[in-house]
């Protein structure tokens, strides 16, 4: 096994390369979305979305350090992610624990700045993001629970914002949920074969491969649905519905560049298409406003 760093700096780099902490982009343009939405009624202090951008980085870099300490030794038996810094030993585990406990404090400080109902609500909120390392030892809903584990963003931020929950939030979750949990079964049919011989629950595992696509594009069908009937609760113009169309393209071609028996494109569509998709929605709702 590779000899793991020493240093604090060379330690916190491993960390971020292994959470892939430039996949933060999936979540936080939605939640600045929301930020923005709730700012034409109300003020948002800048030091207020500067709280929202560490809190989302936060609570995903220590959701995602969670998964790496939880999945270390499965992934040092698969070959897809036997390189991965924890499992080929380039990170510590120790370091490990530390930038994952450190990251839900910085997510729980952030909330804190933004309200105290938020504080309050925090722990409760990192628990359920940590428990998504968890489901795939006993149940093929695991990409669901993280669908819905991103989904809170949007509504964390209501609340932490104006004190409760309204139609436009709960809307973005579903967008969320629907999104992650479609492409994350993609993602996953690299994993059918590894997680059937060893036990672990997935969709591309318990319905195979043709299923899952099938699956997969009803979900992404349901995201387009849940933002046409976004201007239903709250107004926005001509450029959201551009942005619309365009994310759907975007999900169409992923999904038509991944096919029964050929993944060889599988980052193309997971990583490409994906970062696109939050940022358009986000220049959409900015543009529309």
């Amino acid at each position: 096994m590779t000899q793991p760093p020493q240093g604090a700096a060379a330690n916190a780099a491993a960390f971020a390369r292994d959470i892939k902490l430039s996949h933060s982009i999936f979540a936080l343009p939605f939640a600045l979305a929301a930020a923005w939405i709730i700012s034409r009624g109300q003020t948002v202090p800048a030091a207020d979305w500067a709280a929202i951008v560490v809190a989302m980085v936060g609570a995903r870099s220590s959701a995602m350090g969670i998964n790496r300490i939880a999945d270390r030794h499965i992934d040092k038996a698969n070959p897809r992610t036997v390189g991965r810094e924890l499992a080929a030993g380039r990170l510590s585990l120790a370091w490990a624990w530390a930038l994952t406990l450190g990251s839900g404090a910085l997510f729980c400080a952030a909330a804190g700045a933004l309200s105290p109902l938020a504080l309050g609500l925090s722990p409760l909120v990192l628990l359920f993001l940590w428990g998504y390392s968890f489901t795939k030892r006993f149940t093929a809903l695991c990409h669901l629970y993280l669908g819905l584990a991103l989904g809170l963003s949007p509504i964390c931020v209501w609340i932490a914002l104006t004190g409760g929950v309204a139609a436009p939030a709960l809307l973005l979750s579903g967008v969320i949920a629907s999104w992650v949990a479609g492409f994350d079964m993609l993602y996953a049919l690299q994993d059918r074969d590894y997680d059937r011989g060893v036990g672990l629950h997935s969709v591309p595992a318990a319905i195979g491969e043709k299923a899952t696509l099938v699956v997969s594009g009803l979900l992404h069908l349901l995201t387009v649905g849940l933002l046409a009937a976004l201007p239903a609760v709250v107004p926005l113009g001509g450029a959201y519905w551009l942005g619309v169309v365009a994310i759907g393209g975007l999900l169409g071609w992923e999904h038509a560049i991944v096919r029964p028996g050929d993944l060889s494109r599988m980052n193309a569509a997971f990583f490409t298409a994906n970062s696109w998709v939050s940022v358009i929605f986000l220049g959409a709702v900015l543009l529309a406003a």
